[in-house]
């Protein structure tokens, strides 16, 4: 039984991967069939038919041979094989008495037509054939028009129609549900190559705030250090106690997003909260103790949601970094955080020189002279600046190169910046001030909202040296 079934079915797939071998077959069947019922005797009607009381005429044998023939191009031409079927069908009800069986052919090609056309099609074309064959079998037969014969006619190729439409239709059933499962794999392969890259993009923010305003601090610090150490070793000391702080920051800043990178499944909440405006009088501290003179005005104290809280935080980190890195000597900067309405917007301004000639990875406008005095970093005293660390002018590592000036920046600060503002439904522009300086200004909504960040690359209004 397992042979058997295993031979019929590779016969079958070997039928339905040659439609014209199965096409053939097929009238072959249909002719044998033809020819065996015009030897059967219907009756009265109160017997069993009987089998060789009648003998096919040889003109009817022609037409059920044309008839079947036709049959092997029912799938390239349905409609031209219904027609000569019929018109042969018709022929032989019209010219032989008793007709014999060659309706047959003509019920195969009516169905082939009705599952391979639409459904209206399929009723005009049923209606037509139905009611052409039924009344030539009733107005030409030699049988009362109400014999079984005439309405047999009429009742098969009926079932072909409806045959035809209900294969037709639950073929595209199936097409249409095989369709919609392609599509929802695409989908879904579309869904996650997105969702890698905005975790890719959020991981890269995140890992350039950690890393960019930490290293760009200690950078600074270090060069503090440098340059006070033989005369000056008790500033130096307090230095790389800074370097060291700002290290240790970093540090833990980059184990808890590593320790989430590395969980399995849904990472739980973090044991510390994220950095927001809560602490933006640490942030400004570490400046300040880098040499970058800040004023702060926050207008509004009242809690934004997390992320708009987060958001602006890292606003402010990388702007301020940028002035620390670019602006130059003797650079300030102002830090502002206004509620308006149903948005929170947070303004940096500084009014450094690096804005008129300096892009990321690019030399000083000016060329490659230091940007100072006769310091040894471009300032006029020890560590190149008037201050403790440099604050005045030609602070430390503004013209030497060796410290904050010369750390070069991808531009990925600020496109990290237009990316969390969009996301959240904001906007971000940034670019030179009117006589100097520079210019960050976020418009936040306090209603934050999720959405997909911009390309990198296109935060627009960028300017010139961030």
């Amino acid at each position: 039984m397992t042979t058997l079934s295993s031979g019929f079915a590779r016969a079958r797939r070997w039928l339905r991967d040659h439609p014209l071998a199965f096409d053939a077959t097929l009238a072959f069947c249909t002719l044998v069939a033809m020819i065996c019922s015009s030897f059967t005797d219907p009756g009265d009607g109160h017997g069993p038919p009987a089998f060789g009381a009648r003998t096919p005429e040889l003109f009817s044998v022609l037409l059920m041979t044309l008839t079947a023939a036709a049959l092997v191009l029912r799938r390239r031409r349905p409609m031209q094989v219904l027609a000569v079927t019929a018109a042969l069908a018709a022929v032989e009800y019209v010219l032989m008495d008793p007709p014999a069986p060659v309706v047959m052919s003509t019920v195969i090609a009516l169905y082939t037509v009705a599952s391979r056309t639409d459904r209206p099609t399929t009723w005009r074309v049923g209606l037509l054939t139905m009611g052409g064959l039924t009344a030539a079998a009733m107005v030409f037969g030699s049988t009362p028009w109400y014999s079984q014969e005439n309405f047999g006619v009429f009742a098969w190729t009926g079932l072909a129609s409806a045959a035809g439409d209900a294969v037709r239709s639950r073929r595209a059933f199936v097409d249409a549900i095989r369709e919609r499962a392609e599509r929802a794999e695409r989908t879904r392969e579309e869904e996650a190559r997105r969702r890698v890259a905005e975790e890719r993009l959020r991981i890269a923010r995140d890992l350039h705030d950690v890393v960019a305003h930490h290293i760009a601090l200690v950078n600074v610090q270090a060069g503090v250090a440098a340059h006070v150490m033989d005369k000056r070793p008790d500033q130096a000391k307090e230095a790389l106690a800074h370097v060291r702080d700002a290290s240790r920051s970093a540090l833990n800043e980059l184990r808890v997003t590593v320790g989430l990178l590395r969980q399995q499944g849904d990472p739980e909440a973090p044991t510390e909260p994220a950095p927001g405006l809560a602490v933006l009088g640490e942030l400004v501290t570490t400046f300040r103790n880098a040499g970058l003179p800040v004023e702060v005005a926050c207008a509004d104290r009242d809690r934004l949601p997390a992320a708009v809280d987060l958001a602006a935080y890292r606003v402010i980190q990388e702007a301020l970094t940028n002035v620390r890195k670019h602006a130059g000597a003797g650079a300030r900067a102002e830090v502002s955080v206004v509620r308006v309405g149903a948005t929170a917007e947070v303004t940096v301004l500084d009014n450094g020189r690096g804005s008129a000639g300096r892009r990321p990875g690019t030399e000083p406008a000016g060329g490659t002279e230091p940007a100072g005095g006769t310091g040894p970093a471009g300032g006029t005293g020890p560590a190149g600046g008037t201050g403790a660390y440099g604050g005045g002018p030609g602070g430390p590592g503004d013209g030497d190169g060796q410290a904050g000036g010369g750390l070069d920046s991808g531009g990925h600060g600020l496109v990290g910046m237009r990316e969390r503002v969009t996301a959240l439904g904001g906007a971000l522009t940034a670019g030179p001030r009117y006589g100097g300086g520079f210019r960050v200004h976020a418009i936040l909504p306090v209603e934050a909202r999720t959405g997909e960040p911009d390309r990198p690359g296109t935060a627009g209004g960028t300017g010139l040296r961030r």
